[in-house]
């Protein structure tokens, strides 16, 4: 069972998934930024840098993540669903406000195939990382809690 977390925690969370997101795009805008800039609102400063705008829609994405997160992830709102589908269910979420968010804020041209193939494994790629590191996490836990358990029994 979660202990409650204070408002601190979330923002915690929230700007730990922000911080994530943006070392990221600073990566990806270092290598491709220049060519990507005449396809891709993200890269509107092409490899000069990160917009405004752009951090902002990073920050609502980052946002939508968290409360995604707290959601299906803990054991706040949904306690008697399966893991596995509690994992669907936030990674359909987050590819879904993705998917707005292209659309809304031109992330990539929506008529392009490659664009969206090159979304959906990028996606892929990023929630296979995510779900072995998320389980590498729940490993560790389990353990600590076994020792703990096996502790107490002494």
């Amino acid at each position: 069972m979660e202990d409650r977390k204070t408002v601190f925690e979330y923002i915690s969370q929230l700007f730990t998934t922000f911080g994530i997101i943006v070392v990221i795009f600073i990566v990806i805008n270092h290598f491709i930024g220049d060519e990507a800039r005449r396809v891709s609102t993200l890269f509107s400063l092409g490899s000069g840098g990160l917009s405004s705008a752009m951090l902002v829609q990073l920050l609502l994405l980052a946002v939508i993540i968290t409360v995604a997160q707290n959601v299906f992830l803990s054991d706040i709102l949904i306690k008697n669903m399966a893991l596995i589908l509690r994992n669907i269910l936030f990674f359909v979420t987050v590819m879904v406000a993705i998917a707005v968010f292209v659309i809304l804020f031109g992330w990539f041209p929506i008529g392009e195939a490659g664009a969206w193939i090159g979304f959906l494994v990028s996606f892929a790629v990023c929630t296979t990382v995510s779900a072995v590191f998320m389980r590498l996490e729940e490993r560790a836990e389990n353990k600590k809690m076994q020792e703990a358990l096996n502790r107490l029994k002494k």
